[in-house]
């Protein structure tokens, strides 16, 4: 008997909650705010330029809406194309604070966002009008006041999450499925090491979905197209910016394991494909000292400047000086990266088990590592 009494008890309790939430659904489909009439910023027909990669915000502010109930009204900003009635709009946000407050901080991004939705391509400028939405939170106020504001979009793009190389000049393919994954180097900056031949190649941001397409156009970086590649095969390293659109290609024409006692390359190391060097079976001897066996290296790469002109640059360890390498050693300690040109700082220390043995040595500049890094181990 208990039990169907407490039954009955929760039964109408939830009744009760139930038509007081009804209750409360009509008092909010009765009341009603006035349509924002004045809007105070920006001005009418202000003409906003994006700075490229710059951080920054616009401030959109208005009167404030009054609700029939005295309660509190919610407020959403809405943007269209000139001459839009904002049925569709191209994209609308609520205002700061959750949409309580009579004010939005658009950031320089998304404002950048709603010109790309209107059609404007990088230094383009795209004439749109904004409008203020009051409500109770169900029913929207008509749209009472709007301004007409020109953005011009800055010259990069919204930097992608990932980068692929694409394409019948590429290693992989015309297939995006096959796509060679581009290693993010900073904020919108990607780097490949990779060969081209003839043919031509993209950027992509994703290898299935929606795909956006880049290219260089032989002066920057832009939308869709394709960028063409004549003559014969080589190894190049692409660099690509997409906060201000800059692209460089510098070609790679040799890798070479430097020996610091001999102060000379020992020998060049071959492409591999994927951003990958090898010198298979090679002779390591250590060099005598008064002191014991040298066994310090490094690497450099020699770059081909557009000029015709070479550049070398040693990559070498994080570390100024380091101990002899052993099987034991953390696969961190091989990292490479960019280092001077000393004879025997930031050099890494051979294990001196290869010490009059021969070594497999590969070189790996690619996304599939955490960081550029080299193997050194036994022939097979």
């Amino acid at each position: 008997m208990k039990n169907i009494f407490y039954c009955l008890v929760a039964g109408l309790a939830t009744l009760l909650f139930v038509a007081g939430c009804k209750k409360d659904d009509k008092t909010l489909d009765k009341a009603t705010v006035t349509p924002v009439s004045t809007l105070f910023a920006p001005e009418e027909a202000k003409a906003i330029k994006i700075p490229s990669g710059a951080s920054g915000s616009v401030s959109f502010e208005w009167e404030q809406s009054r609700a029939s109930d005295n309660g509190l009204v919610l407020y959403e900003v809405a943007f269209d194309k000139e001459g839009g009635d904002f049925s569709k709009p191209l994209y609308s946000a609520p205002s700061d604070g959750n949409g309580l407050y009579n004010k939005l901080t658009l950031s320089y991004s998304d404002l950048n966002k709603v010109a790309s939705l209107a059609g404007a391509k990088p230094e383009e400028i795209a004439k749109l009008i904004w409008t203020v939405r009051s409500s109770r939170g169900i029913n929207l106020a008509p749209v009472s006041a709007k301004r007409a504001i020109s953005v011009q979009r800055p010259v990069g793009f919204e930097s992608p999450d990932a980068v692929y190389l694409t394409g019948s000049a590429t290693e992989g393919g015309t297939d995006v499925a096959n796509a060679i994954k581009m290693k993010k180097v900073g904020e919108g900056k990607f780097e490949v090491y990779t060969s081209l031949k003839a043919g031509s190649y993209q950027f992509v941001d994703a290898k299935t979905g929606i795909i956006k397409k880049y290219s260089f156009d032989g002066t920057r970086l832009v939308e869709d197209g394709e960028t063409t590649v004549t003559g014969a095969t080589k190894i190049v390293k692409i660099e690509v910016s997409f906060n201000d659109a800059l692209y460089k290609s510098t070609e790679v024409t040799k890798v070479g394991l430097w020996f610091s006692a001999d102060s000379k390359i020992w020998f060049d190391l071959d492409y591999a494909g994927n951003g990958t060097w090898q010198a298979l079976n090679k002779s390591i001897v250590f060099h005598q000292e008064s002191w014991g066996r040298d066994e310090r290296y490094k690497f450099r790469f020699t770059f081909k400047n557009t000029d015709g002109s070479t550049t070398e640059q040693y990559f070498g360890s994080v570390n100024s000086d380091n101990s002899a390498a052993t099987a034991a050693t953390a696969p961190s300690y091989y990292y490479m990266v960019p280092v001077n040109n000393s004879v025997y700082d930031f050099a890494f220390k051979f294990n001196h088990d290869f010490d009059n043995k021969s070594a497999d040595i590969k070189v790996f500049f690619n996304a599939d590592v955490a960081a550029y890094t080299h193997t050194v181990t036994t022939p097979k």
